[in-house]
């Protein structure tokens, strides 16, 4: 009976026009921490994700997380990892955070966190696609789905990936790379040498008919340093395993065609003959180790899972458009590891192992044990009054402003493939610079005032694309989705624009909820101290080993327990 009325109030909900202080648009990882901070800070907040699933890559097939230093991550990222290592019981090897857990363990914890913060969660609830946003002067008042329900709401959030609220409200945005000369960035526009993931020998372009092999573009690569509107290269973080009982055969995706494949077999052939040896999986494909005996897969090397120049219509494109996209990149990346796992043209070696792996049966099972996000490096990117941008990264690392802290490399993934003047392929855009540690400010987030002073934007935040490739990880995102949610309280309690909030009181606040603005173990120390704080109960549970007096830490709220029916197997 409870069930038919949640049933029944959700769809009161969804059908209707409804209030809120917060509204956060997108079940991203920074969607969930953005809500999650607002309602702990008094808000009556509401997610709105526009999907089936919460947590973005975090729980789409991200599970190697991109950490950097992990003394910089604090907040409510630090706080999900920490969850994680309660989940997984890392306590009983003296260790508290697990960095990479399996999907469905990391949408379970974002679930338990929205719920235990007393967040409405309304799924499926996608952005009518034009005239979703209304607005008076600079204030977004209302936004509608296509579904025609209606959200109000004091302050809004745009956490999605491709920063559709963020667009309809006429917010000044940008995709693609900058020149050289705009930010005064060197790495900046098109590469002149791009000597990561590329090909390690010389293999012609064409065939021997004379025509373009498949997955070589024949537009040129541009001048070195110019401005292009080209997209660092999608793929899907698959989920694999090689444990028999749990193993699904890689799948034939549709209208499979094994010619598409042509550069791969020419680069396998050619490596091997490099090397003497025939490449391994690794080398083809990234392989992260996570819990009970799965692998996270990721790209690597000239050939592997980025589809690269595919995804150049997605920031700006229709949802058919991006629909299409979407669909384009899973026959690739499907067909990827069908070619070779059944290619004669493969090497027998690496064929061999690549069969002894296959889908995980217990993840993603609404979509055929295929990931249910595509990993979209890089879509719009906001422009509001601050960009931040390389010297941010390298020179200008502190600001007073500070809301977090990011460590990761400047990372971006190739952006194209074309035919260099010597007729062979070639592979440009991947850029991999190692960056010190460096402070966050709160005006990423911020659009224009004249734009939208009721908007925050943590995933598709200010930054040129150079500082964005460090700046797009995963506990990134809820660093700043964190800030987010504190700053919409701010602004709702003092009844002013996101643009003049209160900072000192902003930074404190994120500072008693385990936020990180320096670099080191006791910044860190301190962090998880307060979020340990926030589940101790004031019911201590009583253990045979405990001394009369003495307090005992709770073990964390029910939240954290592991769903009924799934025994815990081993970690590794």
């Amino acid at each position: 009976m409870r069930s038919l009325l949640l049933v029944l109030l959700v769809a009161g909900i969804a059908a209707g026009r409804q209030s809120f202080d917060l509204a956060v648009y997108g079940g991203t990882a920074g969607g969930v921490a953005t809500a999650v901070a607002g309602a702990r800070n008094g808000l009556k907040t509401v997610l709105l994700n526009p999907g089936k699933h919460i947590g973005g890559m975090v729980s789409g097939g991200l599970s190697g997380t991109d950490v950097g230093r992990a003394e910089v991550i604090g907040g409510m990222a630090l706080e999900f990892y920490w969850r994680a290592g309660q989940y997984y019981e890392l306590d009983r090897h003296m260790q508290e955070i697990a960095w990479m857990p399996e999907p469905k363990v990391a949408e379970t914890i974002m679930r338990s966190m929205l719920k235990d913060a007393g967040v409405t969660l309304i799924e499926e609830y996608r952005l009518r696609e034009r005239a979703g946003v209304r607005k008076e002067g600079p204030r977004i008042i209302e936004i509608t789905a296509e579904n025609g329900s209606t959200i109000r709401a004091k302050v809004f959030a745009d956490c999605s990936y491709e920063g559709d609220l963020m667009t309809q409200a006429k917010v000044s945005y940008t995709f693609g790379r900058e020149s050289t000369v705009q930010y005064g960035e060197s790495l900046a526009g098109v590469r002149a040498v791009t000597p990561i993931h590329q090909f390690a020998v010389d293999i012609p372009a064409r065939g021997d008919d004379g025509k373009l092999l498949p997955e070589i573009s024949a537009v040129p690569r541009g001048k070195a340093g110019s401005a292009d509107k080209r997209i660092q290269a999608y793929n899907f973080r698959v989920i694999a395993t090689d444990r028999p009982d749990n193993r699904v055969p890689w799948p034939k995706p549709e209208n499979y065609d094994p010619k598409r494949y042509e550069l791969l077999a020419r680069y396998l052939t050619a490596m091997t003959q490099l090397l003497g040896s025939p490449l391994t999986l690794n080398e083809v494909g990234l392989i992260r180790v996570i819990p009970n005996g799965k692998v996270d897969l990721n790209n690597r090397g000239g050939f592997s899972t980025d589809y690269i120049g595919k995804n150049y219509g997605y920031p700006d494109g229709s949802y058919a458009e991006r629909a299409r996209i979407w669909r384009d990149h899973e026959n690739y990346q499907k067909g990827f590891y069908y070619f070779l796992a059944t290619d004669p043209r493969v090497p027998k070696p690496l064929q061999e192992e690549v069969r002894r792996y296959g889908l995980a049966k217990d993840e993603f099972a609404d979509t055929g044990y295929w990931p249910n996000q595509l990993y979209i490096r890089e879509g719009r990117r906001m422009v509001g009054d601050f960009v931040v941008t390389q010297k941010d990264l390298q020179t200008e690392r502190t600001k007073p402003d500070v809301i977090g802290m990011g460590s990761y490399n400047s990372d971006s993934h190739n952006v194209q493939r074309f035919v260099n003047e010597k007729g062979f392929v070639e592979n440009e855009g991947d850029v991999e610079v190692p960056v010190q540690p460096y402070q966050i400010p709160f005006r990423v987030l911020l659009p224009k005032k004249n734009e939208a002073a009721n908007l925050l934007v943590p995933v598709c935040f200010s930054a040129s694309h150079v500082a964005y490739s460090s700046l797009r990880m995963e506990p990134q995102y809820m660093i700043l989705g964190h800030a987010a949610g504190v700053a919409a309280a701010l602004a709702v309690r003092n009844g002013s624009a996101v643009q003049d909030v209160d900072v000192p009181a902003l930074q404190k606040q994120l500072l008693a909820e385990g936020a990180v603005f320096e670099f080191g173990v006791e910044s860190q120390r301190k962090a998880l101290a307060a979020i340990r704080r926030m589940f101790q109960s004031d019911r201590q549970p009583r253990s045979p080993w405990s001394r009369p007096g003495v307090k005992t830490v709770a073990r964390t709220s029910k939240a954290l327990a592991r769903p009924s029916g799934e025994p815990q197997t081993g970690l590794w």
